[in-house]
């Protein structure tokens, strides 16, 4: 420290007395973070001695001071300036003042101001600066390897949570950050972390390349990287782990020189492979408390308001309503359940549309949710619909806030299709059913009631007819078998069943000739009929059928002398118009005769 300060005093005293005097103090950043590691800066622009530094005021002097000289020439004249800095840090937070350095410049004593530095936990606010020791493009190659040689001590990650004891559902933010004291030249993924017993999300990177800081850990400056960030969401209660990040490097350590050639151009270096592994960090989970947890809570855990609208406040029936539903705020709300809204009986409530404004930063998950619902009344009216309660869990205060959206009245006036054929029904409760029309029901899913609760059809007496049903139609159908092969055994009473309806198959032809004028066709029809069915019914083989042997078989039944010789009549007039002519009398009253005679045969034998 001594021997910088003397060359300071001395780079000072080289300096012309012509120029214009000016002693200043500025800092890189007026907010940081604790262990952030940031510059102030003393400058002079012209000759000076009896240099004196300030009071840090609580600040840990990490490097410095660091000097620097620059002149320029203009026209002539020459400038110069020295500049003396020191890197610091801060290890708690807190306001600091950094206070006045002293300098002689031409007789003069020159003071610079007082500087104060906020610090803040955790993260310092994003200040883009140039040359300083913050954040920054590349590693800063001013920081050696241990001087154990010891890589685990030069390389290494670390899970840095921003809280350990939360409550179920509340937001974790875990860094996973790389520390290095050696260049790295090559590095891959090995294992990333299972995460169990949490709900993740990964915030995604706005830098396509990985800034550099330089940071202060256990004593020492590391170049630290932060090479991924997650935001975690226990699911349960108890201590959970976050298990370790794995990750291989190829770090560049320095070795001793051999040779004078070695050590002319810096010494050489060995490329060797590390693996480094954070260690596992515990989360203790306590339980969302039952005291005061409000009803119908769904387990929302951060900070969040709710607001309604709707798009309309008078439509006519079977018109849509869009009723939508906005949750904001910072917490679970990925995990947020859908709002139970109970619009009106007469109204149709669909599922909603969700549209999700939400981003992941390091302070957490943000943004909001919107439900958009459907609504489609049934009815003509006037509709209330009722507020929608919404709870959740404050982790900073560790109570349950309530809210409530607004009421909408809602004038419902006749449309076109109210009153049509309408079911309007609410799918979550059958009971809620009703019924606009009568062509459409509601689905039964149950059984039929064949039989009611608690009765058996095993042992009741349908069980039992059944069992009995099938012997007897066996016995039916085999007594029905008997009498039919006895009935159809005898061919003669066969064809006497069966005369009456051949005879009426050839009136029914005979009918047909008449219709249509054919004579000779009508009396062939006639003649043919009436031969068959004396055939059959008498049992007189074709052979032996003529007007004789028909009159003796129909004596021998007891047929009347009249009926035979109409009978009679009535065949002789069929074969004679079979050939000529006949007169007097008519085709119909031919036709009725035969039938008569059909008849009145069938009614005597």
């Amino acid at each position: 420290m001594n021997i910088k300060k003397y060359i300071f005093i001395l780079l000072l005293c080289c300096t012309g007395s012509v120029w214009g005097q000016s002693f200043t103090a500025s800092v890189s950043k007026s907010q940081v973070a604790t262990g952030e590691v940031f510059e102030v800066q003393f400058t002079l622009n012209a000759s000076g001695g009896s240099y004196t530094q300030p009071s840090f005021g609580g600040l840990q002097v990490v490097g410095g001071p660091n000097e620097s000289t620059s002149m320029e020439s203009v026209n002539g004249s020459m400038s110069q300036s020295v500049s003396i800095g020191y890197d610091l840090v801060a290890s708690k937070e807190g306001t600091y003042t950094i206070g006045s350095a002293t300098v002689v410049s031409n007789g003069k004593t020159l003071s610079t101001r007082p500087i104060t530095v906020k610090v803040i936990k955790g993260s310092p606010q994003q200040q883009q600066q140039q040359g300083g020791q913050g954040q920054q493009a590349g590693p800063d190659n001013s920081i050696g390897a241990a001087a154990s040689g010891d890589m685990a001590k030069n390389v290494f990650i670390r899970a840095v949570v921003d809280k350990k004891n939360v409550y179920l559902g509340e937001q974790i933010t875990v860094t996973y950050r790389l520390y290095t004291r050696v260049g790295l030249v090559g590095n891959s993924f090995d294992k990333a972390p299972d995460l169990n017993g949490f709900w993740s999300q990964d915030i995604k990177a706005a830098q396509q390349n990985t800034p550099w800081k330089t940071e202060m850990y256990q004593g020492q400056r590391y170049n630290a990287a932060d090479i991924k960030q997650t935001i975690l969401f226990p699911q349960r209660d108890g201590n959970l782990i976050i298990d370790p990040l794995t990750m291989s490097f190829v770090a560049r350590k320095a070795m001793p020189a051999r040779d004078i050639m070695e050590q002319m151009f810096g010494g050489r270096y060995e490329d060797v492979k590390v693996k480094a592994s954070s260690p596992p960090v515990t989360i203790h989970v306590k339980p969302l408390p039952e005291a005061g947890k409000p009803a119908g809570f769904t387990g929302a855990v951060g900070v969040f308001k709710v607001a309604a609208s709707v798009d309309k406040k008078e439509l006519k029936a079977n018109e849509a309503l869009n009723y939508q539903l906005k949750i904001t705020g910072s917490g679970n709300i990925k995990l947020l359940k859908d709002a139970n809204i109970n619009p009106p009986a007469d109204f149709e409530k669909y599922d909603p549309k969700i549209t999700d404004t939400i981003t992941e930063t390091e302070r957490g998950v943000s943004g909001s949710r919107l439900l958009t619902y459907l609504l489609i009344p049934r009815h003509q009216g006037n509709y209330t619909i009722e507020p929608v309660p919404f709870s959740y869990f404050n982790p900073a205060t560790g109570r349950y806030v309530s809210l409530a959206t607004p009421a909408f009245a809602i004038k419902v006036n006749k449309g076109v299709d109210a009153g049509g054929n309408v079911t309007s029904l609410s799918p979550a409760d059958q009971r809620d059913i009703k019924m606009l029309s009568k062509d459409i029901r509601y689905i039964k899913t149950s059984g039929p009631d064949v039989y009611k609760n608690g009765e058996m059809f095993f042992g009741s007496a349908g069980y039992y007819l059944l069992l009995l049903l099938g012997p007897l139609a066996f016995a039916g159908a085999f007594a029905y078998r008997r009498y039919n092969e006895q009935q159809n055994s005898d061919v003669v009473k066969v064809k006497n069943r069966r005369a009456a309806k051949l005879a009426a198959k050839h009136m029914a032809n005979a009918q047909h000739e008449l219709q249509a004028g054919n004579t000779k066709a009508f009396y062939e029809a006639v003649s043919r009929g009436l031969y068959g069915y004396l055939s059959d019914k008498l049992n007189i083989p074709a052979a032996d059928l003529n007007q004789e042997n028909i009159a003796a078989e129909l004596k021998n039944r007891s047929v009347d002398d009249a009926l035979i010789q109409k009978l009679l009549n009535t065949l002789n007039l069929c074969e004679m118009a079979r050939f000529a002519p006949v007169s007097g009398v008519s085709q119909q009253d031919v036709f009725n005769g035969a039938k008569s005679t059909i008849n009145d045969i069938e009614t005597h034998v």
